[in-house]
Parts: structure tokens; C-alpha cells; sequence
């Protein structure tokens, strides 16, 4: 069985019901996510050995979260205590021409004040195949983008396959010091992902004339990209999520995956959104899948952006569908018909 280390924050999510927006709520629904627990907890749906690495404050909150990692099959034998806060964020999900909104709460949070001590990556990394990070936790603390390189060289010192998704959250910081840290980063990293978006701002490369509040992709430019950052930065593959916003309500979904000089489309989904929250975790979790299976690079895309359409489909950050489920949509069964 494969085994896939993510580290990244988990956090409290704090969703007002259905469509409401934060001013007519008048409570919220609990849930816990975190860009790389979601990508944890949808490789274990697919049968493979995950370990969620992370701080967290000693307090029964924590202990919910942790027992909700544990009731989805992801591992959390590494996940250090200590620190005062959990990360929360708020949101509210869009309908329409009304975009969904969120509101973050991590300051001070216990893996912002994490240090390197906290994480014996010798041991976490003992028989890993793979390991993930984000922008996102890069850009939590000024201890991380350290704890992180600690991690990557161990990761390369044992042959443990290194992926990041760049993640970049304009909350969290700004273009320039993104770059100031995810271009050393991203030096130890075998697989890179990221969308439009991420690519100029996270490493300062625009894909030609895309304006992703248009929904206008200019696909052409992707391939060029992906190929500099091939050549720049020694990547086996590059991976982009391209997802033209028609409204909060309907998008169409795609991806690209560039490897030695080619590159290989997905077909586009039309896809009605229920939750687009985690949607490009659930395409990094279905690229690690099909690439530590072996698949061809054809089918790594079509399998990672079948994986992530299906979680636009789903309540709530995690990608709760099987290998068989992607499967049968990725061979054309997208009709919905009831399965019984």
C-alpha cells in the first residue's frame, strides 16, 4: 500500500446553512478540513495509507478533529500538541452571480508558532512514497518555509516523492513575499501544482492573456509556462487546474499536465457546483493517486480532474468518492442516473 505524508494546518471550518449569508445566520455548522487533511483524507477513499502532519492545541476542539481525520481513514500519529488557538475560517457559499466568501481566523494559531523540533521527519517520512505541502502552510508562520525545507531534504534523502500545490491565498500574504519564499521552496519539489492564478502570483509568471474573473483561459500560454517552469526548476510534471467561471453556480473544469516536453489536456467538464471548496485539493490528491500508480500522463489528468469534479458535487472540503466512482465518470458515465 502506498503511503502519502501531508503536512498543512487543519482548521475549523464555520458555515452558515445553505445559502444564507453571514448577516442572516444565526448559527453555524462545525466541520474540520485543511488543504492538505482534505488531500489526506481523499487518498484514503482510494484505498491508500495517509498520515496528516500537523500542531495543534491540547484541548478537546483538537481532539474533534483529530477523531474526525481518524473516522475518515487519515492517519494522525504525527500530529505534535502544543500552542493556544486552532485555525477557524468562516464561509459563506455563493449562488449565481453572488460569489462565496471567506473569512480567516489564524493568527497565532499552533502550527504558526510551530518550530522545527516539533517534527521528527526522519521518522515521519519512514516508508513514505510520497510527500505534500502548500503555499498555504509556507505561509502560516516564519518558522514553516524552514520546517518544510527540513522536510523536503529528508524527503529527497530517502527517494520519497515531493509535491507541492501553491495554494496562494491573498489573505494570508502578499505576491512579493510568496515569491520570497515559495521560489527557494519550490527548488526541492518534483511535482508542482497550481492554477492560473497561483503561477503569477506564487512564482511571478503570468499565463498570457487569462483573466480568470472573465473565465477567459488562454490555454496556449499554459503549456509555454509549464514548460519554464519545467526548465527552470527541474520538475517531472507540472500540473494546472483550469476552471472557467461562468457564476458562482456553474463553472467548466479542466486540467493540464506538462511532462519532458509535452503536454496533455484533460476533457472539460460542465459542472454544476454544490461545494467548490477543496476542489483543487481533490485534484491533487487524484494526480498523487494516478501517478503513484503509474499511470500515463494522459490518464493522470483525466483521473485527477475527474476526481475533482466529482467533489464539486459534495457538501463540505473533503472528497469523499472511490476509485471506481472516477473511474466510471472518466470512461463518459456522467449522466447522474441513481446507482441501485
Amino acid at each position: 500500500m502506498k503511503k502519502v505524508v501531508c503536512f498543512g494546518e487543519i482548521m475549523l471550518r464555520l458555515g452558515t446553512e445553505g445559502y444564507l449569508r453571514f448577516l442572516q445566520a444565526d448559527k453555524m455548522m462545525v466541520n474540520y478540513t485543511g488543504a492538505e487533511a482534505n488531500v489526506a483524507v481523499a487518498l484514503a477513499q482510494f484505498g491508500m495509507q495517509t498520515e496528516v502532519v500537523t500542531k495543534l492545541p491540547d484541548n478537546d476542539i483538537s481532539k474533534a478533529a483529530i477523531a474526525t481525520m481518524k473516522k475518515f481513514g487519515a492517519g494522525v500519529d504525527h500530529i505534535a500538541l502544543g500552542g493556544e488557538r486552532i485555525g477557524v475560517y468562516y464561509i459563506e457559499k455563493g449562488a449565481s452571480q453572488r460569489a462565496s466568501k471567506v473569512i480567516y481566523d489564524r493568527k497565532n494559531t499552533a502550527i504558526s508558532e510551530s518550530n522545527r523540533e516539533d517534527f521528527n521527519w526522519e521518522l515521519i517520512l519512514e516508508g513514505a512514497d510520497a510527500f505534500i505541502f502548500t503555499g498555504i502552510t509556507a505561509a502560516l508562520g516564519k518558522n514553516l518555509p524552514a520546517i518544510i525545507e527540513d522536510a523536503c531534504k529528508v524527503a529527497k534523502k530517502k527517494g520519497v516523492l515531493v509535491f507541492c500545490d501553491l495554494n496562494y491565498r491573498k489573505n494570508l500574504w502578499t505576491p512579493e513575499q510568496a515569491q520570497s519564499v515559495m521560489k527557494e521552496l519550490v527548488k526541492n519539489v518534483d511535482i508542482l501544482i497550481g492554477n492560473e492564478e497561483d503561477t503569477e502570483k506564487v512564482l511571478g509568471i503570468k499565463a498570457g492573456e487569462s483573466d480568470v474573473t472573465q473565465g477567459d483561459l488562454d490555454f496556449d500560454s499554459y503549456s509555454k509556462v509549464a514548460k519554464l517552469l519545467s526548465d527552470t526548476y527541474g520538475f517531472k510534471y507540472v500540473a494546472t487546474t483550469l476552471r472557467k467561471s461562468i457564476s458562482a453556480s456553474d463553472n467548466k473544469w479542466s486540467g493540464l499536465l506538462y511532462q519532458k516536453g509535452e503536454t496533455f489536456h484533460s476533457k472539460e467538464y460542465d459542472i454544476r457546483i454544490v461545494d467548490r471548496v477543496g476542489g483543487g485539493d481533490s485534484f491533487a490528491s487524484g494526480l498523487i493517486y494516478a501517478i503513484l500508480n503509474q499511470y500515463d500522463p494522459q490518464k493522470s489528468v483525466e483521473f485527477a480532474v475527474a476526481a475533482s469534479c466529482l467533489k464539486h458535487s459534495i457538501e463540505l472540503d473533503f472528497n469523499l468518492v472511490t476509485v471506481d466512482e472516477i473511474t466510471s465518470l472518466m470512461n463518459g458515465d456522467g449522466s447522474g442516473r441513481v446507482q441501485r
